[in-house]
C-alpha cells in the first residue's frame, strides 16, 4: 500500500502527487490557537510575541504585561533598595566625618580644658556645653532672619533652646589659637559670674571651628539706641551710669579672676523692659591675675571709648575700663556720639568737653534735657566724667571709687544734701561754676595733653 508521508495529502501514485497540508488554516484540526508557521510536513506553534501561556487552546497565550509589571516593580525595589542601602552607607560616614569634625574643633577649641575648670561644679558642666546641633536647630540653622546683629568680635542671633530658653548665640571671630586658652578661661570664669548689671553666659559650643557663645536674650535694645534715638530722661540715664559702675567695678574686685572688659560702649550696653542695664559683649575682654594691674595686648576697642594710654602704650589696666566709662558719661550728658563727634575746632568729644570744662562754657554743649531735668547733680558728674577721662590712668579712680561715688550722689540726692564726694577725684577742685584760681594756669596744659585723644580719633581714620 503506498501513502502520502505525515504532514502531506494527495495522490501517492503519480509524480509530484503529494502536497504539504497547511495545519494553519485549521487551527481547530491543529490544535494551534497562538501563532502558526507553517513548515514541510509540519508547523510550529507558539504564543505571539508579547504574549505567554498555552498556545493549544482557545484564548490561551495571554499579554505579559503584569510579567512586566511584575518584573518592573521587582526591579524598581530591587533599586530603591540599593539606593536606600546607598544612602545608608553615605549618610553614616557623612556622620562619621561630622563627628570627627566635632571631636576636632572640640580638641581644638580646649573643650577638655573647660570641662576641667568647671568640673567642680556639676550643674555648670553640664549646662555649659551645648551641642552645635542645638544651637543649628534654636537658631532654625544660623538663619539671616534671626540675627540681632554683629559687630567685630562676631554676629547674634535669636534662639530658642529646646526647654524653651530664649537666647542670644553668638558666633565669635575668634581664629588666633593662642587666644583660644584664655577664651575658655574667660568663658569658665563668666559661667560663674552672677550679677544683675551683666548678662548672663549659659554656655558655649566647642564643635564649630570657632566658638559659639549662649547669652541670655535681652529684647529692649542698647542704651545707644535709647540715648540716640528714643531719648532718655535724666533720672534713667544717671540711674543706668550708676549700674554700669556697679557692674565694672563687679568684674573689676569682686571674682576669683578679675575682668578687665576693654570694649565698654553704650551699643554694648543692652537694656531689659525695665530699662535695666546689662553690659554685654565679653568678646574683647581679657582676665588679670590678681597679683598685677594690667597687662600689655595687641589694641583693641572702639575709637571714641578707647583709652588713649593704652592706645599709645598697649598696656592695658582696670583705668582703660574706667576711661570708658567716663566717655559714656559724656555721651549720657550731651547725648553726642563719642565715635563720630567733632567740634568745629576739629576736637574729639572728651578733649572739646576737657576745654568747655575749663573755660567754665560746659552748659553750651550739655543736652539741654540733662540741664532742666538734672539740676546741681549734672554739675557733680560732670565733674566725675572730667577725673575719669584723664589721660594719666594712674590720676583716674578705680571703680570701686566710682561706684560708691555715684551711689554717693543717688543717696544725697534722695535726702536733699549736697554731696562733696566728687571733688576728691579732682585734685585742682575744677567746677562748672567756679573755677579756681589754682585750675586756671593748667588750661593750656589739659588742653595740650587732651589732644592726645584727637590723635587717636586721626589714627583711627589714617593710616600711621
Amino acid at each position: 500500500m503506498c501513502e502520502c508521508e505525515t504532514g502531506y495529502e494527495g495522490n501517492p501514485y503519480i509524480e509530484d502527487g503529494c502536497y504539504d497540508i497547511d495545519e494553519c488554516a485549521s487551527p481547530e484540526e491543529s490544535g494551534c490557537f497562538g501563532k502558526c508557521t507553517n513548515t514541510p510536513g509540519t508547523f510550529d506553534c507558539r504564543c505571539p510575541h508579547g504574549t505567554h501561556g498555552n498556545h493549544s487552546i482557545p484564548n490561551g497565550c495571554r499579554t505579559n504585561t503584569g510579567l512586566i509589571i511584575g518584573v518592573g516593580v521587582s526591579s524598581g525595589a530591587v533599586f530603591v533598595v540599593l539606593v536606600l542601602i546607598a544612602f545608608v552607607i553615605i549618610q553614616r560616614l557623612k556622620h562619621r566625618s561630622v563627628k570627627k569634625l566635632k571631636q576636632k574643633f572640640f580638641k581644638q577649641n580646649r573643650g577638655q580644658l573647660l570641662q576641667q575648670l568647671v568640673s567642680q561644679r556639676a550643674d555648670i558642666a553640664e549646662r555649659m556645653i551645648i551641642p552645635v546641633d542645638e544651637l543649628a536647630k534654636a537658631t532654625n540653622n544660623f538663619d539671616k532672619a534671626r540675627e540681632l546683629g554683629g559687630g567685630g568680635h562676631g554676629t547674634v542671633y535669636k534662639g530658642i533652646l529646646s526647654d524653651l530658653h530664649v537666647v542670644a548665640v553668638k558666633k565669635s571671630k575668634i581664629t588666633v589659637q593662642t587666644e583660644i586658652d584664655e577664651f575658655i578661661n574667660e568663658v569658665a570664669i563668666l559661667s560663674q559670674v552672677n550679677h544683675k548689671n551683666v548678662v548672663k553666659l549659659f554656655g558655649c559650643c566647642l564643635e564649630t571651628e570657632v566658638p559659639l557663645l549662649v547669652y541670655e536674650f535681652i529684647s529692649n535694645g542698647t542704651l545707644y539706641h535709647h540715648l540716640h534715638v528714643e531719648g532718655m530722661s535724666w533720672a534713667n540715664r544717671f540711674r543706668i551710669a550708676t549700674e554700669i559702675a556697679t557692674a565694672l567695678a563687679f568684674l573689676h574686685s569682686s571674682i576669683s579672676i578679675p575682668i578687665i572688659h576693654r570694649d565698654i560702649k553704650s551699643s554694648n550696653i543692652l537694656l531689659d523692659d525695665s530699662l535695666t542695664s546689662k553690659i554685654s559683649d565679653f568678646g574683647a575682654s581679657r582676665y588679670i591675675p590678681v597679683d598685677r594691674t594690667g597687662l600689655t595686648t595687641r589694641i583693641q576697642g572702639t575709637i571714641g571709648y578707647l583709652d588713649p594710654t593704652y592706645f599709645y602704650t598697649g598696656r592695658l589696666t582696670y583705668k582703660s575700663d574706667v576711661y570708658s566709662f567716663g566717655v559714656i558719661l559724656l555721651e549720657l550728658l550731651t547725648r553726642k556720639k563719642p565715635f563720630l563727634y567733632l567740634s568745629p575746632d576739629g576736637d574729639g568729644l572728651v578733649s572739646h568737653f576737657v576745654n568747655l570744662f575749663v573755660k567754665k562754657n560746659l552748659y553750651q554743649k550739655l543736652d539741654p534735657q540733662v540741664v532742666s531735668e538734672g539740676g546741681e547733680e549734672v554739675q557733680q558728674v560732670a565733674i566725675l566724667a572730667a577725673s575719669f577721662v584723664r589721660l594719666r590712668d594712674e590720676d583716674r579712680p578705680t571703680m570701686r571709687q566710682v561706684e560708691l561715688t555715684l551711689e554717693g550722689l543717688q543717696t544725697s540726692k534722695q535726702y536733699g544734701k549736697n554731696n562733696m564726694i566728687a571733688e576728691e577725684f579732682v585734685d585742682d577742685n575744677i567746677g562748672l561754676s567756679d573755677l579756681s584760681t589754682k585750675a586756671k594756669p593748667r588750661v593750656q596744659e589739659l588742653s595740650r595733653r587732651y589732644s592726645m585723644e584727637q590723635e587717636v580719633f586721626m589714627s583711627a581714620r589714617y593710616p600711621r
